[in-house]
Formats: C-alpha cells, structure tokens, sequence
C-alpha cells in the first residue's frame, strides 16, 4: 500500500507484549509521519528492540500496527554480529535485495550490491572478509543492506554502538544527507544518546515499557522525562544547559 504524504506512514496503537508474567511493552501508542526522523530512548531492557521487532512482524503482541511503507530496510546491532561468520559485504548486500544467501549471484545483482556500498562510502572494501571490518565498517556495510532496496521507513537499531567518533558523525551526516535527497522516507532509531536525538531527530519517543513521552524532541527531552524513565539523574548532563 502507498503512504498519502497526509498520513502516517506507521501508525501503532496500545501496542503491548508479555512474556508470561513479564510485561515487555505496555499500552504503547505513537505515529511516524513521511518524511519524519524519531528517536527511540529508554533504559535497558525498556523494550526498545521488542517494539522494532513487532513493527518488523518478528514478535507476536496484542494492539494494531498500521504499516503503509511499502519496504521497511532495518539495520540490526552490529555489536551483536558474529565475527566468525564467512562472507563478504557484497554478498550480505545481495540478501538484501533477494532475501536470501547468495550462491552464485548474477551479474546484475553484483553491480547493484556494488552501488549500493558505494553510496555509503563502503565501495572500498565490498570483497573483505566481515571479520576484518571495523566496526564502522560493518555499520555501513549493513545500512547499504537495508537503503539498497529503496526502503519508505528505515529501522535503526542503535547503529552507532561500537562505532568511533568519527563513523559515528559520518552516520548521522549520512542519514540527514539521504532523508534530504529523499523526502519522503522516515527514519526510526533506537538510541541511548539524547543528545544525539535532540539535534537529529524531529520526534523522540521515551520508553520504559510504556510511553515516558513522546512529541517535538526539544520539548520532550526534558529532565523530568529522564527521571521517569531511567529513575535517576545519571545521563542529565547530555541534555545541555537549557534543560540542566
């Protein structure tokens, strides 16, 4: 289905998963609109990664997810991939487009695996060893994997965790670079940052199980916020002076 520029793109309602007796997500409401970027913050363990889970159909829960994006690219945590796994970027590309491991991949799917690096300045190393990437490097490696579809909403699940500082400014200039050529793909990120999200992202949305806030990041990204969600004042220096 194609998202009306007038609608959310992702629209999702008193979205709530249990394990057992563990509530992992609780009554968990929000909108992501075209064109939009949102941070997604909350303490460990808060259901941040259960709620992109859900969104990508890989979680069973109970409420409604409204999803008009006709492909969703996802980008996982690189800080859990296996180092010791054979393959080479281009191929994790190729699975991205066929959504499967290639064997002997055609010509044309190696050319687009190849633009597809290149654009996210990967092109240099498309035929090393994952096990030799850094950990920048593989960030980029697995952002080509979920852009090279043309993805509408993209997925980021903490992507800067492991990478420097510099990969990591390269990251979000990236993203504000590819959102401005595209205008009408959205961007949801799970990230600790929120300094990150209030210079980036449009909308934050808080979590501790349930939604702590959720609105305009400068109006959000407030010291109350913070106590609520993460019960003390451990990350306050991060919201700056206009908030301290």
């Amino acid at each position: 289905m194609t998202a009306d520029s007038t609608d959310p793109l992702l629209e999702v309602e008193d979205l709530s998963v249990r394990y057992g007796e563990v509530i992992a997500l609780d009554r968990v409401s929000f909108r992501v609109s075209p064109g939009e970027f949102l941070a997604v913050l909350g303490p460990n363990g808060s259901g941040k990664t259960t709620l992109f889970r859900c969104i990508l159909g890989l979680e069973s829960y109970a409420g409604t997810i409204r999803n008009r994006a006709r492909r969703v690219g996802y980008v996982p945590q690189i800080k859990n991939f296996d180092r010791s796994f054979p393959g080479r970027p281009r191929e994790v590309v190729i699975s991205g487009i066929t959504g499967s491991w290639p064997a002997r991949p055609a010509r044309r799917l190696r050319e687009q695996a190849r633009r597809a690096l290149e654009r996210v300045g990967a092109g240099d190393y498309e035929d090393r060893p994952l096990a030799a990437l850094s950990g920048g490097q593989l960030q980029r490696v697995y952002l080509a994997r979920a852009l090279v579809a043309d993805p509408d909403l993209l997925l980021l699940d903490e992507p800067a965790a492991g990478v420097d500082r510099t990969g990591e400014y390269d990251l979000y200039q990236y993203l504000e670079t590819y959102q401005a050529e595209h205008p009408g793909v959205a961007i949801a990120m799970i990230t600790h940052d929120w300094e990150v999200a209030r210079h980036h992202a449009h909308t934050s949305l808080i979590l501790n199980h349930r939604v702590i806030g959720v609105g305009p990041s400068a109006e959000v990204l407030t010291e109350d916020c913070l106590r609520r969600a993460f019960g003390h004042m451990g990350h306050a220096h991060v919201l700056g002076p206009d908030h301290a």
